[in-house]
């Protein structure tokens, strides 16, 4: 009796294991650095909010993050650039988004805590700025100023893709 309680046991435990999504962890390597991002968590989040935000973005001409942006940044500079646009997320953009829907106010305050705790890991890299790096993201919020608060924070959020590829791209997989 014992035995086969403890197999049944053994095989739900089985059972359970394959049905439940494994958590996937990223580490991205920033020079001396490393630092744990859930990819897959800010992509769903986002994915959540995009259309949202895409549709109430007026402002078709601007544009506040071009790819180009983050691929000519040197190696030495991936982490200033991320602490940076961390900064200009948390600070700026999500404070200032807003959705009358409560489901996607949940996921938008998912993704602003997930970037929240990105940059409290990053600050402990230490990241070095040089002037071009820091002129890149003031070029950022020189765009966001333009635009009224609510819909720059709206488009903000609408091209919250370009800094997810960019974050994707630099992360190593890892199955935690």
């Amino acid at each position: 009796m014992m035995k086969m309680l403890l197999s049944c046991s053994l095989c739900l435990l089985l059972l359970l294991s394959c049905l439940s999504e494994p958590v996937e962890s990223r580490t991205l390597n920033l020079n001396s650095c490393s630092v744990s991002v859930h990819t897959n968590e800010l992509r769903k989040h986002y994915t959540d909010i995009r259309s949202n935000a895409i549709e109430g973005d007026s402002e078709i001409g601007v544009r506040l993050l071009d790819k180009s942006l983050m691929k000519q940044v040197q190696d030495g500079q991936k982490c200033c650039l991320l602490h940076l646009i961390l900064r200009f997320y948390v600070e700026r953009v999500f404070s200032n988004y807003a959705s009358s829907q409560p489901q996607q106010q949940r996921h938008t305050s998912a993704l602003a805590n997930s970037f929240v705790s990105i940059r409290r890991e990053i600050h402990k890299c230490h990241c070095q700025c040089v002037e071009d790096t820091q002129r890149k993201i003031d070029s950022v919020h020189a765009e966001f100023i333009k635009l009224e608060i609510n819909q720059a924070a709206n488009k903000a959020v609408g091209e919250l893709d370009t800094v997810l590829e960019w974050l994707e791209g630099l992360v190593l997989k890892i199955r935690a």
